[in-house]
């Protein structure tokens, strides 16, 4: 006897009735947009102040395994955030113009008043930053001072731990079709 295994499989059998659930469709909810942006798992920021070089920045980020820092009016997080300076600066305002970076302070490469959104902001206003904007990354400001900042991967992180199915349960190469893993 061979058993089909479609949408209504076991519909006869007792055993299972009790244990049927609709389909889960993974359709991505609009209403995550509407959360606050605090859901992202983000990372408290790496401060410095202006006079601070590249090269401790830089430092910073490789031990922290960030991409950007953000610079206050004094580098602690009670006055707000003049300016940010990431990996990319480092490529395109410091390496590529044969700067030195030991002696280079920040407020030369830094990008000088960022877009930042507020603490009360929503994941739809991050989102809206990164994709006009074309930034990785985004600086969340409390009054103007910091609160914390939002990464691409932040973003990435949330949509796989709100859709863990969809996303981890891929078989290993593109294209490829599951196999049925059950039987002996």
């Amino acid at each position: 006897m061979s058993i089909d295994r479609h949408d209504d499989e076991f519909l006869d059998d007792p055993y299972f009735e009790g244990d049927r659930r609709p389909p889960q469709r993974g359709a991505f909810d609009a209403s995550l947009l509407r959360e606050s942006v605090r859901v992202l798992p983000a990372r408290h920021p790496l401060l410095f102040a202006p006079h601070h070089t590249v090269t401790q920045a830089m430092r910073a980020m490789q031990k922290e395994h960030r991409g950007v820092v953000l610079i206050t009016e004094d580098g602690s997080p009670d006055t707000r955030v003049i300016g940010i300076f990431s990996e990319r600066d480092v490529l395109f305002r410091v390496v590529d113009r044969g700067r030195n970076p030991m002696t280079l302070a920040l407020a030369e490469v830094m990008t000088r008043d960022p877009e930042c959104v507020p603490v009360e902001a929503s994941v739809a206003w991050v989102l809206n930053k990164m994709s006009v904007g074309g930034f990785r990354h985004v600086p969340v400001v409390d009054a103007g001072r910091p609160a914390f900042v939002v990464s691409v991967r932040d973003v990435v992180e949330l949509l796989v731990d709100r859709f863990p199915r969809e996303v981890l349960n891929l078989p290993p190469s593109f294209g490829e079709v599951p196999r049925d893993r059950e039987g002996a």
